[in-house]
């Protein structure tokens, strides 16, 4: 008698639909990876901030393009890896919390730019 029978296999945890939401959820956030790729660019480049992963503050400053290719090889390839176990739980709720980092990271980006353009009308 074998007393190591195999264990099942997990079973999905999503619909056809919850993986399309999920996709486009994905998709969302390479987009928000994106803008925050530009307007951090601008913000460097311009002098109002640093950027604040150093393994790309060199190329932020120096390599414009290659930051931006960095930047979204980097977090198209996690995506990626999350996206391949996407039926396990964890890789789900890490997907949304990525996405809510890079949504929270768009609204500050957008809350500078506010600021700031109201302080250039100040200025007149």
């Amino acid at each position: 008698m074998d007393h190591h029978a195999p264990t099942a296999a997990p079973a999905h945890i999503g619909t056809v639909e919850h993986y399309r939401w999920l996709h486009g959820i994905v998709k969302a956030l390479l987009v928000l990876n994106l803008f925050d790729a530009l307007f951090t660019l601008y913000w460097v480049r311009s002098g109002h901030a640093k950027e604040a992963n150093q393994l790309l503050a060199g190329l932020v400053e120096e390599h414009a393009v290659l930051f931006v290719l960095v930047k979204t090889t980097l977090v198209c390839g996690g995506s990626w890896l999350l996206w391949l176990k996407r039926d396990r739980a964890f890789a789900v709720v890490s997907i949304f919390v990525v996405f809510l980092a890079y949504y929270g990271v768009l609204l500050m980006h957008l809350s500078y730019t506010s600021r700031m353009i109201r302080a250039l009308l100040a200025l007149r």
